[in-house]
Protein backbone atom coordinates (compact mmCIF):
# COMPACT_ATOMS: atom_id res chain seq x y z
CA UNK A 1 0.00 0.00 0.00
CA UNK A 2 2.80 2.41 0.96
CA UNK A 3 4.53 1.75 -2.35
CA UNK A 4 1.35 2.61 -4.22
CA UNK A 5 0.93 5.84 -2.25
CA UNK A 6 4.59 6.77 -2.84
CA UNK A 7 4.31 6.11 -6.58
CA UNK A 8 1.10 8.14 -6.71
CA UNK A 9 2.87 11.06 -5.02
CA UNK A 10 5.73 10.82 -7.51
CA UNK A 11 3.19 10.92 -10.34
CA UNK A 12 1.52 14.02 -8.90
CA UNK A 13 4.90 15.72 -8.51
CA UNK A 14 5.73 14.91 -12.14
CA UNK A 15 2.35 16.30 -13.23
CA UNK A 16 2.87 19.52 -11.27
CA UNK A 17 6.36 19.97 -12.72
CA UNK A 18 4.88 19.53 -16.19
CA UNK A 19 2.19 22.14 -15.45
CA UNK A 20 4.84 24.61 -14.28
CA UNK A 21 6.92 24.03 -17.40
CA UNK A 22 3.91 24.69 -19.65
CA UNK A 23 2.61 27.69 -17.70
CA UNK A 24 3.52 31.29 -18.43
CA UNK A 25 1.79 33.19 -15.63
CA UNK A 26 1.88 31.47 -12.24
CA UNK A 27 0.40 32.85 -9.04
CA UNK A 28 1.49 31.20 -5.78
CA UNK A 29 -0.70 31.58 -2.69
CA UNK A 30 0.95 30.77 0.65
CA UNK A 31 -0.35 30.28 4.17
CA UNK A 32 0.86 29.28 7.62
CA UNK A 33 1.93 25.79 6.45
CA UNK A 34 4.89 27.42 4.68
CA UNK A 35 5.94 29.56 7.66
CA UNK A 36 5.70 26.77 10.24
CA UNK A 37 8.34 24.80 8.33
CA UNK A 38 10.72 27.67 9.15
CA UNK A 39 9.86 27.33 12.85
CA UNK A 40 7.36 30.21 13.01
CA UNK A 41 4.40 29.52 15.31
CA UNK A 42 0.96 29.13 13.75
CA UNK A 43 -1.95 31.27 14.96
CA UNK A 44 -4.92 28.99 14.29
CA UNK A 45 -3.69 25.42 14.67
CA UNK A 46 -4.94 23.27 17.61
CA UNK A 47 -1.87 24.29 19.64
CA UNK A 48 -1.37 27.66 17.94
CA UNK A 49 -0.91 31.14 19.39
CA UNK A 50 -4.65 31.81 19.79
CA UNK A 51 -4.93 28.85 22.19
CA UNK A 52 -2.51 30.65 24.51
CA UNK A 53 -3.72 34.24 24.07
CA UNK A 54 -7.15 35.81 23.70
CA UNK A 55 -7.49 37.37 20.22
CA UNK A 56 -9.85 39.95 21.72
CA UNK A 57 -6.87 41.44 23.54
CA UNK A 58 -5.21 42.28 20.23
CA UNK A 59 -7.78 44.28 18.29
CA UNK A 60 -6.78 47.44 16.44
CA UNK A 61 -9.11 49.51 18.59
CA UNK A 62 -7.56 48.28 21.86
CA UNK A 63 -4.01 48.73 20.58
CA UNK A 64 -4.62 52.34 19.57
CA UNK A 65 -6.56 53.35 22.66
CA UNK A 66 -4.65 51.58 25.44
CA UNK A 67 -1.02 51.74 26.48
CA UNK A 68 -1.58 48.52 28.44
CA UNK A 69 -2.81 46.77 25.28
CA UNK A 70 0.37 47.84 23.48
CA UNK A 71 2.51 46.45 26.30
CA UNK A 72 0.57 43.18 26.13
CA UNK A 73 1.13 43.00 22.35
CA UNK A 74 4.89 43.46 22.66
CA UNK A 75 4.97 40.87 25.44
CA UNK A 76 3.08 38.38 23.27
CA UNK A 77 5.44 38.96 20.33
CA UNK A 78 8.42 38.23 22.54
CA UNK A 79 6.97 35.20 24.36
CA UNK A 80 5.35 33.53 21.35
CA UNK A 81 8.52 33.18 19.31
CA UNK A 82 7.10 35.24 16.44
CA UNK A 83 10.09 37.58 16.57
CA UNK A 84 12.72 34.83 16.54
CA UNK A 85 15.31 35.13 13.78
CA UNK A 86 14.08 32.66 11.15
CA UNK A 87 15.24 31.65 7.71
CA UNK A 88 13.44 30.63 4.52
CA UNK A 89 12.87 26.93 3.88
CA UNK A 90 12.90 24.95 0.60
CA UNK A 91 9.34 26.06 -0.26
CA UNK A 92 10.35 29.74 -0.10
CA UNK A 93 13.44 29.10 -2.23
CA UNK A 94 11.41 27.12 -4.78
CA UNK A 95 8.98 30.01 -5.20
CA UNK A 96 11.89 32.45 -5.58
CA UNK A 97 13.33 30.13 -8.25
CA UNK A 98 10.04 30.33 -10.18
CA UNK A 99 10.56 34.09 -10.34
CA UNK A 100 14.14 33.69 -11.62
CA UNK A 101 12.78 31.39 -14.34
CA UNK A 102 10.34 34.09 -15.45
CA UNK A 103 7.36 31.89 -14.60
CA UNK A 104 6.05 33.70 -11.52
CA UNK A 105 3.57 36.54 -11.83
CA UNK A 106 3.35 37.07 -8.07
CA UNK A 107 3.14 35.58 -4.59
CA UNK A 108 -0.01 36.25 -2.59
CA UNK A 109 0.64 35.48 1.05
CA UNK A 110 -1.28 35.39 4.31
CA UNK A 111 2.03 35.23 6.17
CA UNK A 112 3.56 38.22 7.93
CA UNK A 113 7.19 37.09 8.24
CA UNK A 114 8.82 38.56 5.11
CA UNK A 115 10.50 35.23 4.30
CA UNK A 116 9.52 35.30 0.61
CA UNK A 117 11.59 38.45 0.14
CA UNK A 118 14.39 37.00 2.27
CA UNK A 119 14.45 33.96 -0.04
CA UNK A 120 14.88 36.18 -3.10
CA UNK A 121 11.43 37.18 -4.34
CA UNK A 122 11.20 40.80 -5.48
CA UNK A 123 9.32 43.12 -3.14
CA UNK A 124 6.98 44.17 -5.97
CA UNK A 125 5.99 40.55 -6.63
CA UNK A 126 4.94 39.76 -3.04
CA UNK A 127 1.47 40.84 -1.92
CA UNK A 128 1.17 40.51 1.86
CA UNK A 129 -2.57 40.50 2.45
CA UNK A 130 -2.17 40.52 6.23
CA UNK A 131 0.74 42.97 6.34
CA UNK A 132 4.03 42.03 7.97
CA UNK A 133 5.76 41.75 11.32
CA UNK A 134 9.12 42.85 9.93
CA UNK A 135 8.48 46.55 10.48
CA UNK A 136 6.47 48.92 12.63
CA UNK A 137 4.63 51.93 11.25
CA UNK A 138 3.87 55.25 12.90
CA UNK A 139 0.12 55.84 12.92
CA UNK A 140 0.78 59.57 12.90
CA UNK A 141 3.25 60.18 10.06
CA UNK A 142 3.65 56.70 8.47
CA UNK A 143 7.39 56.55 9.20
CA UNK A 144 8.55 52.94 9.30
CA UNK A 145 10.94 51.29 11.73
CA UNK A 146 12.34 47.73 11.99
CA UNK A 147 9.97 46.04 14.43
CA UNK A 148 12.92 44.30 16.08
CA UNK A 149 14.30 47.73 17.08
CA UNK A 150 10.99 48.62 18.73
CA UNK A 151 10.92 45.30 20.61
CA UNK A 152 14.50 45.89 21.78
CA UNK A 153 13.50 49.28 23.22
CA UNK A 154 10.72 47.57 25.17
CA UNK A 155 13.26 45.02 26.47
CA UNK A 156 15.52 47.88 27.55
CA UNK A 157 12.72 49.35 29.65
CA UNK A 158 11.05 51.88 27.32
CA UNK A 159 7.44 51.51 28.38
CA UNK A 160 5.66 52.58 25.19
CA UNK A 161 8.06 53.41 22.33
CA UNK A 162 6.80 56.24 20.12
CA UNK A 163 7.79 57.69 16.78
CA UNK A 164 11.08 59.62 16.92
CA UNK A 165 9.79 62.01 14.26
CA UNK A 166 6.30 62.96 15.49
CA UNK A 167 5.79 61.10 18.76
CA UNK A 168 2.96 59.02 17.27
CA UNK A 169 1.98 55.48 18.20
CA UNK A 170 4.11 52.74 16.63
CA UNK A 171 2.18 49.67 15.48
CA UNK A 172 3.41 46.41 13.96
CA UNK A 173 2.62 46.69 10.24
CA UNK A 174 0.43 43.57 10.29
CA UNK A 175 -3.35 43.61 9.96
CA UNK A 176 -5.00 43.46 13.38
CA UNK A 177 -8.50 42.24 14.22
CA UNK A 178 -10.92 45.03 13.38
CA UNK A 179 -8.58 46.48 10.73
CA UNK A 180 -9.22 46.34 6.97
CA UNK A 181 -6.85 44.55 4.63
CA UNK A 182 -4.45 46.79 2.67
CA UNK A 183 -6.45 48.10 -0.29
CA UNK A 184 -3.71 48.00 -2.94
CA UNK A 185 -2.56 44.48 -2.05
CA UNK A 186 -6.10 43.11 -2.08
CA UNK A 187 -6.90 44.71 -5.45
CA UNK A 188 -3.66 43.48 -7.03
CA UNK A 189 -4.13 39.98 -5.64
CA UNK A 190 -7.68 39.81 -6.98
CA UNK A 191 -6.68 41.08 -10.42
CA UNK A 192 -3.66 38.82 -10.79
CA UNK A 193 -5.55 35.74 -9.57
CA UNK A 194 -8.05 36.27 -12.38
CA UNK A 195 -5.29 36.57 -15.02
CA UNK A 196 -2.99 33.63 -14.21
CA UNK A 197 -2.88 30.31 -16.05
CA UNK A 198 -1.75 28.31 -12.98
CA UNK A 199 -2.65 29.00 -9.34
CA UNK A 200 -0.69 27.06 -6.71
CA UNK A 201 -1.88 27.04 -3.09
CA UNK A 202 0.87 26.04 -0.65
CA UNK A 203 0.30 25.54 3.06
CA UNK A 204 -3.14 27.11 3.44
CA UNK A 205 -6.44 25.58 4.54
CA UNK A 206 -8.25 28.48 2.80
CA UNK A 207 -10.44 29.37 5.77
CA UNK A 208 -9.56 33.06 6.21
CA UNK A 209 -11.43 35.49 3.98
CA UNK A 210 -11.22 37.52 1.81
CA UNK A 211 -7.80 35.98 1.07
CA UNK A 212 -9.37 32.54 0.52
CA UNK A 213 -11.41 33.86 -2.42
CA UNK A 214 -8.28 34.11 -4.59
CA UNK A 215 -8.24 30.50 -5.90
CA UNK A 216 -11.92 30.83 -6.81
CA UNK A 217 -11.15 33.89 -8.95
CA UNK A 218 -8.40 31.92 -10.70
CA UNK A 219 -10.55 28.83 -11.37
CA UNK A 220 -13.48 30.94 -12.58
CA UNK A 221 -11.15 32.61 -15.08
CA UNK A 222 -9.96 29.24 -16.44
CA UNK A 223 -6.68 28.71 -14.57
CA UNK A 224 -5.59 25.31 -13.34
CA UNK A 225 -5.57 24.96 -9.56
CA UNK A 226 -2.98 23.02 -7.53
CA UNK A 227 -3.25 22.63 -3.75
CA UNK A 228 -0.36 21.46 -1.56
CA UNK A 229 -1.58 21.27 2.04
CA UNK A 230 -1.65 18.55 4.69
CA UNK A 231 -5.27 19.30 5.66
CA UNK A 232 -8.36 19.31 3.39
CA UNK A 233 -9.68 22.58 1.95
CA UNK A 234 -13.05 23.58 0.52
CA UNK A 235 -11.40 23.96 -2.91
CA UNK A 236 -10.03 20.40 -3.14
CA UNK A 237 -12.70 19.25 -5.58
CA UNK A 238 -11.92 22.14 -7.92
CA UNK A 239 -8.20 21.37 -7.98
CA UNK A 240 -6.40 19.86 -10.94
CA UNK A 241 -3.72 18.38 -8.65
CA UNK A 242 -4.10 17.81 -4.89
CA UNK A 243 -1.05 16.90 -2.76
CA UNK A 244 -1.50 16.15 0.97
CA UNK A 245 2.14 16.70 1.93
CA UNK A 246 4.43 19.31 3.45
CA UNK A 247 5.35 22.44 1.53
CA UNK A 248 9.14 22.30 1.53
CA UNK A 249 9.72 18.65 0.66
CA UNK A 250 7.09 18.73 -2.08
CA UNK A 251 8.36 21.91 -3.76
CA UNK A 252 11.96 20.70 -3.50
CA UNK A 253 11.05 17.60 -5.55
CA UNK A 254 8.90 19.58 -7.99
CA UNK A 255 11.66 22.06 -8.79
CA UNK A 256 14.19 19.22 -9.23
CA UNK A 257 11.90 17.87 -11.96
CA UNK A 258 11.44 21.32 -13.51
CA UNK A 259 15.20 21.92 -13.59
CA UNK A 260 15.78 18.43 -14.97
CA UNK A 261 13.54 19.15 -17.92
CA UNK A 262 15.74 22.11 -18.91
CA UNK A 263 18.99 20.14 -19.01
Amino acid sequence: MAMKEDSNLELLIDQLADLIIKSKRIVVFTGAGVSTESGIPDFRSPDGIWTKYDPEDFTYQKFVSSKEARKKMYGMLEESGLMADTNPNPAHYAIAELEKMGKLDCVITQNVDGLHQKAGNSEDKVFQLHGNMVRAICLGCNKRYPLGDVINKVKQGVDDPGCEKCGGILKPDAVFFGETLPHRELNEATSRSAKCDLFIVIGSSLVVYPAAYMPTYAVNAGAKLVIINREPTHMDRASHIRIYEGAGETMLKVMERVRGSNT
